[in-house]
């Protein structure tokens, strides 16, 4: 410890200017101490931690420094569609074997078993692998090292992925897509980088020829350029020796082609593009000023020091966009102006803000404007040590819960540090290092970076919007003459006003604690005050630094009125935006620097919901919020009007979005066109008010004895008891008890059958089907359901995406509903060719009527169970787990903790079971069927 404070003293005295001459070296950032890194004769690297988050599972990753940048022009797209061939057959697995072998694991394609390309690397991993089973470990290493240098690239198999490619290459290429493509060349100008956007060249796509695919994996994939990456609840000492058994037998390729780093040339003059879509969404300006990024070799102790820099300057303006938000109604409904990385060894200073429509020169002036206020004028030291505050509490918060980081987390950050020698440090160094480093950052060095980095070289202006005779977008001369009109002119600087401290400054009389109940089998206590508040109380330490808080009440907006409903489903959106009693948004946010706490509001069709966490130590600020809540809501007439103007200017923007065309038409189709179902619309927001929300919010809002509330954390009984009287206990109660109401809304009764044509830019159809019925609603009808679910996942995996190369993906989903109806909805959709819709459609029944009729195979069955039975564990130890758990107890009646309502039921279940449910369940449902199709 004292030899990492030498260290630390060193970097800071160095990076406050204190020393000035014979400058020592800078050190090099040391790495987690617990993470073992070696190095093959072969060139291969490895890493290796041991984690126990979660227990019991490992994960495996092969990371690949290659990417799309590698490719020839007759390879365009060949680096992604490399990557998918790695799960089409290997040397030790033909076929889909690696999926075959490992799903029947517990491990399943897409959530554990995925991969990712981008410009500059490819990583494949494989996650949660439970590496209790004897032999498990050793055949994910054999996965790695097969798809290190053994890929088998068939002719059969490469033909099979194009389509599934191509699918991929048509669900991808929607309205940002489209722009993207218009706006590289500028914003990368004469660099490879422009040329290159991963999903490629239809055309290559389509008709390359193997050989060329071969070459590319030939150059490329070899162990100079790969690293092998284990973190999990494994023996370091045997899974090394594992690897340099298994990986030093694949021998290093001789005179292979240079790793080369494709280079973004500088410029002196702002470059301009216009890039429009039929369907964008929005309108926005954007201002990109580009920097070399450091050095890979170079990234050492100041270049970690730099980064936290750059965090508090990313969090400090944050804050001021949001209070413009906040605090009137700007020509944008969102801004940035942020520091970071933006390809490759470049960095970015990103000035960007959607306008409302029409407005781009005012949003452009406006988000300019507060960049040359930064950059003239600083940030505050105010303003800085909040931004300290804060990341010191997140820091904190992260080390007390060290024993809680994911293994895939550490994985991330070994990716970065294989690739480009991002730091790898220990959470015990980041803290210890914060806390020296953080007094050594003043306001002069992050406002003299501002100006460095808000610069007029390497500048280029992207404007994006939709087309159309009625759209009104900035050309380059209006944007230049913005930019000037700007500099030219006086900007004052950011002021803001003194903060209270003290969220409650009353006394608060509270109420005694006059009944308890036990409940032994979750280890939970029920207090009930003499306000007629309900309390359920459990203690749980699996997240050290964290405490859960729930506040829940039956009624939600089933109690309003077919008027107030427009008011009643958007109160839970305003509410947050006004703060409570006498402070806004703006001050409560600064009151509560520096504390781990946040507190939601949500009023949903049957309940009115308070949700929120705090550290321990904060517990007391997250009760003084809900009191506060409750007894105190603020309703602001700026805030609401500046929200109300950001949401109908969103909304109206995405007009043209055929996404949300579909899933409008969609919500009025499922809900059989309910008077009661509202849109998100800009006739909306004309159906609203202030006053109103009011209304209902106090009335949802204000009887303490129509809710429970749950707590689960890490605090003791003794602690939480006196708070739950002081605060809970003040809350008021009133002499009545609600429920729900039944308005008979529904899916429409029988089969609906749909063609809806809309406006679409690329060719492409999404197939929608819905099943609901009503069900008996209990814990081994819910698993069935869930079961046909999962069956029906790797079905359409295997027979829509794999055979037929129809769609990227099928999205399969299910709800078991037990109120206001016990009913159970199963739905799938997916994008494909038009032409092949209805036939690849008539497979998601085939597949249907096959399980109804036959059931699952034993192999689907198998897989499915350890799948489940995988995640129930993983969920087990978390407060979330409990916190759910607890209420489901007290809303259904359940204790879905005990094993005869879970792993009993799902354990015993058979292919009767899952059969006899299915035949049921798809005989007679109400069915919705539409396909949305081009015009």
């Amino acid at each position: 410890m004292q030899k990492l404070k030498l260290l630390f003293l060193t970097i800071s005295l160095t990076g406050a200017g204190l020393i000035t001459s014979a400058q020592p070296a800078i050190p090099p950032v040391p790495v987690d101490p617990d993470i073992r890194i070696g190095k093959l004769e072969n060139g291969l690297t490895y890493y290796i931690r041991h984690n126990e988050e979660p227990k019991k599972r490992a994960s495996f990753y092969i990371i690949q420094n290659v990417g799309a940048i590698l490719e020839e022009d007759d390879q365009n797209g060949l680096a992604h569609f490399l990557e998918h061939m790695a799960f089409n057959g290997t040397k030790h697995f033909p076929g889909k074997g690696i999926i075959n072998t490992l799903e029947k694991h517990g491990v399943a394609f897409g959530r554990n078993i995925n991969a990712y390309t981008s410009t500059d690397q490819t990583v494949y991993n494989l996650s949660d692998v439970p590496v209790t089973h004897p032999g498990l470990i050793d055949t994910c290493l054999l996965v790695l090292h097969d798809w290190s240098d053994f890929l088998l690239l068939t002719d059969e198999e490469i033909d099979l992925e194009r389509g599934v490619i191509s699918e991929e290459w048509r669900t991808r290429r929607n309205a940002g897509f489209r722009m993207q493509k218009k706006m590289y060349p500028v914003l990368f100008k004469d660099s490879k980088y422009a040329e290159r956007d991963v999903i490629g060249d239809l055309d290559v796509i389509k008709n390359f020829k193997p050989e060329t695919l071969r070459k590319f994996y030939e150059d490329w994939y070899r162990t100079d350029l790969q690293a092998i990456a284990v973190v999990g609840d494994i023996n370091v000492d045997e899974v090394e020796e594992k690897i340099k058994t298994l990986f030093s037998a694949i021998p290093a390729e001789v005179n292979p082609p240079e790793r080369y780093k494709a280079e973004i040339p500088p410029h002196k003059e702002t470059l301009f593009v216009l890039a429009t879509d039929p369907e964008a969404p929005s309108y926005s300006v954007n201002i990109y000023i580009k920097h070399p990024g450091t050095d890979p070799k170079d990234k050492n102790l100041m270049y970690y020091r730099d980064q936290i820099g750059n965090r508090l300057f990313n969090s400090i303006m944050r804050d001021r966009i949001q209070e413009l938000l906040q605090k009137g109604q700007p020509p944008f409904v969102a801004g940035n102006i942020m520091y970071g990385k933006l390809i490759g060894n470049y960095n970015i200073m990103a000035i960007a803000a959607n306008a409302h429509t029409g407005r781009t020169d005012e949003a452009l002036k406006a988000i300019y404007t507060e960049a040359q206020r930064v950059k003239r004028h600083g940030i505050t030291h105010s303003e800085l040590e909040r931004a300290k505050s804060n990341l010191l509490t997140q820091t904190e918060n992260r080390w007390k819960q060290k024993d809680k980081i994911q293994n895939d987390t550490y994985l991330d950050n070994i990716v970065g540090h294989f690739l480009t020698n991002e730091p790898l440090t220990s959470i015990d160094f980041d803290w210890e290092g914060l806390q020296q480093l953080l007094p050594t950052i003043s306001a002069e060095e992050l406002s003299a970076k501002a100006k460095q980095w808000i610069a007029d070289e390497n500048r280029v202006i992207v404007v994006m919007g939709p087309e159309g005779d009625d759209v009104k977008l900035i050309n380059e001369a209006e944007a230049l003459a913005i930019l000037k009109t700007v500099d030219d002119s006086e900007i004052e600087p950011y002021a803001e006003e003194a903060v209270a401290t003290s969220l409650i400054d009353k006394e608060l009389k509270g109420s005694p604690i006059v009944t308890t109940k036990m409940l032994p089998e979750m280890n939970a206590t029920e207090w009930t005050l003499s306000n007629n508040a309900k309390v359920v109380y459990r203690f749980a330490d699996f997240q050290k630094d964290n405490v859960l808080l729930q506040a829940v009440s039956p009624g939600g907006t089933s109690l309003q009125t077919p008027a107030e409903l427009a008011s009643g489903m958007m109160v839970s959106e305003f509410i947050g935006n006004f703060g409570v009693g006498s402070f806004d948004a703006i001050t409560l946010k600064k009151m509560l620097t520096g504390k781990n706490v946040r507190l939601n509001t949500g009023l949903s069709g049957l309940y009115e919901t308070f949700s929120g966490s705090s550290s321990p130590k904060d517990f007391e600020t997250l009760l003084q919020l809900l009191y506060l809540q409750f007894e105190e809501p603020r309703f602001d007439d700026e805030a609401y009007e500046a929200l109300k103007s950001r949401y109908v200017a969103m909304i109206t923007n995405m007009a043209k979005n055929p996404q949300k065309t579909m899933s409008d038409s969609l919500q009025m189709i499922l809900s059989n066109y309910s008077p009661r179902t509202k849109l998100l619309t800009p006739e909306l927001f004309e159906e609203i008010s202030l006053e109103q929300m009011e209304k209902i919010y106090r009335d949802r809002f204000t009887d303490a004895g129509d809710f429970t509330f749950f707590i689960v954390g890490n605090l003791d009984e003794g602690t939480v008891k006196p708070l739950v009287e002081k605060y809970i206990g003040s809350l008021t109660d009133k002499p009545r008890t609600e429920t729900w109401k039944d308005h008979n809304e529904g899916m429409p009764d029988g089969k609906t059958v749909k063609e809806i044509p809309i406006s679409l830019e690329t060719k492409k159809a999404t197939v929608v089907v819905v099943y609901n019925k009503e069900t008996p609603w209990n814990p081994k009808a819910n698993m069935a359901m869930t079961v046909v679910r999962e069956v029906l996942r790797l079905r359409y995996t295997e027979e829509i995406r794999e055979k037929e190369g129809g769609t990227y993906g099928v999205s399969v989903s299910s709800q078991n509903a037990k109120y206001p109806k016990n009913e159970k909805t199963l739905q799938m959709s997916f994008d494909t060719d038009p032409d092949k819709a209805a036939y690849l459609k008539s497979i998601i029944y085939r597949e249907i009527a096959k399980l109804a009729k036959q059931g699952p195979t034993a192999e689907e069955l198998d897989k499915v169970v350890k799948n489940l039975l995988k995640d129930r564990e993983q969920a087990k130890p978390n407060n979330s787990y409990w916190m759910t758990t607890l209420r489901d107890y007290y809303q259904n009646g359940i204790n879905f903790d005990l094993p005869a309502n879970y792993e009993d039921i799902i354990n015993n279940m058979t292919i009767k079971d899952v059969k006899k449910f299915a035949k049921k369940y798809f005989a007679k449902p109400d069915l919705v069927d539409v396909v949305f199709k081009p015009l």
